[in-house]
């Protein structure tokens, strides 16, 4: 059944006359721009960027297989994150569901809005809890945010759980696909035409290698997208921005994300083999989290060998773990040589 998706959102988002400007009506290529007080003089930035990046979303469109009216670009996914809980969550009223461990910022996020986190613990072997995440739900649960492949366990999850979620869940499904460019799973973005419940998130940050560029996109239904647009501050991708990245979407990425695959199982096989590693969990993304005798002091040493990884043995679920990201032949060469003499300082 088709949700209307009108019914999640906050009444003041609903009653919102947002913010526009006098080119949102001007359709044509060329004219005497005196409507925004800008500075007449040329330098390739004194003017204000689209305000609905067009020609990028564009661009993106035929990338992803997806229609323009169905992309969100943000200042990176966290501002898609952000402008998601504006758009549906009534602060101190309204809650999200989350699994746990997962990225932080959902939590943040909801934070900053004053939106009550529920976090569901992942199953046995970091399993999606579809049952307990539908158990947490309540009348003023509005969305529900899913890492896949997660944030920091590595693991994708099946795409019939997630659509299960979907379809059960009176509310909106984000579903957090920064790290899909390395999974052997499909991405969900095809569900969002016929499920306007289902927001895909991905990111220009990893595979594309743009971390610096803060890009991120929503795909979405079209009135999701719309809804998005209007809360989200005018400008909010630069011009500059949009130069660099729409140059960057013209490279071929497959045979660098092909080589961090491959550099993964290189890393995951050495590992295997060390006195010091107790598991490495599967991983679908650029990264694997390996438990160890003793995180911190593994971690303290490769700090001090200028190596600097991610140490998650605070977070439930993750107790004794390090996330180590997949770098260059050269990066993961001096972690695992630094690993190995970590290991001979402890092994006698």
């Amino acid at each position: 059944m088709v949700k209307d998706i009108n019914k999640y959102v906050r009444r003041a988002i609903l009653q919102l006359t947002p913010y526009s400007t006098a080119r949102d009506e001007y359709q044509c290529e060329l004219g005497i721009f005196l409507d925004a007080n800008e500075s007449p003089y040329e330098n390739g930035y004194n003017r204000y960027p689209d305000p609905h990046q067009k020609a990028l979303k564009a661009q993106i469109a035929t990338l992803k297989g997806i229609a323009t009216d169905n992309i969100f670009i943000g200042n990176g996914s966290d501002e898609a994150i952000d402008v998601l809980m504006r758009v549906f969550c009534e602060p101190r009223v309204d809650n999200v569901v989350a699994i746990a461990p997962s990225y932080g910022m959902y939590k943040v996020a909801a934070a900053i809005n004053d939106v009550e986190m529920r976090e569901v613990q992942l199953g046995k072997e970091f399993s999606l809890p579809v049952d307990e995440l539908l158990a947490a739900v309540d009348e003023h649960t509005k969305m529900m945010f899913l890492c896949s492949p997660n944030n920091p366990t590595g693991n994708a999850f099946e795409r019939e759980q997630i659509m299960r979620l979907v379809e059960a869940f009176e509310g909106v499904v984000v579903v957090d696909e920064a790290y899909i460019d390395f999974a052997d799973v499909e991405s969900l973005r095809s569900e969002v035409v016929s499920h306007p419940n289902l927001v895909v998130l991905q990111t220009m940050s990893k595979a594309w290698a743009m971390a610096g560029l803060r890009v991120g996109l929503a795909l979405a239904d079209s009135r999701v997208v719309e809804l998005m647009s209007e809360v989200k501050y005018p400008y909010n991708i630069n011009v500059a921005t949009m130069q660099i990245v729409s140059e960057l979407l013209r490279e071929q990425i497959d045979d660098k994300v092909q080589q961090i695959k491959q550099q993964r199982a290189i890393v995951e096989q050495t590992l295997s083999e060390s006195a010091v590693v107790r598991k490495i969990y599967p991983s679908q993304a650029n990264f694997l989290l390996v438990k160890v005798d003793d995180a911190d002091a593994m971690y303290e040493f490769l700090i001090a060998k200028g190596i600097i990884v991610r140490n998650r043995n605070k977070v439930r679920g993750c107790e004794g773990c390090l996330r180590l990201t997949v770098g260059t032949p050269e990066e993961n060469g001096a972690l695992l040589k630094s690993i190995l003499e970590y290991e001979k300082s402890i092994v006698r």
